[in-house]
């Protein structure tokens, strides 16, 4: 399966179990990956028939600068929820990484990884 890859999205929010990190909150990454069939938008060069990394990444703002949620497992299924609810992609994955999490020690990220499928997947997309 072909895929678009977005590595690397940066945003500030207000996620976790903690006060402190619900007040003054930190920097999030995001990395996504869409499954989808991409021979069309190559053979025809045509953008209206591939997804918008543009739009993609401002769903991906939009829940990460959000309202607040206690575990970055939810940002991921949130995120995840709404690309496939909004573009015509089979997979999503999403990895949400905490670079800063509240644990003692040395790391370069906390993060979670879900890949879920569309409800649409065995239809044509």
């Amino acid at each position: 399966m072909d895929k678009i890859i977005m590595c690397g999205m940066s945003f500030y929010g207000y996620h976790g179990v903690l006060s402190q990190e619900r007040e003054l909150g930190q920097i999030f990454e995001v990395d996504v990956e869409l499954y989808l069939d991409l021979r069309a938008a190559g053979e025809n060069d045509d953008p209206e028939i591939t997804v918008s990394y543009a739009d993609v990444y401002e769903v991906v703002r939009r829940v990460v600068t959000g309202r607040p949620r206690n575990l970055i497992e939810t940002v991921a299924e949130s995120v995840a929820a709404r690309i496939l609810n909004g573009f015509p992609v089979r997979e999503a994955l999403v990895r949400v990484k905490k670079p800063a999490a509240p644990v003692p020690g040395q790391f370069g990220h906390m993060g979670v990884e879900i890949r879920r499928v569309s409800e649409q997947a065995g239809e044509s997309l």
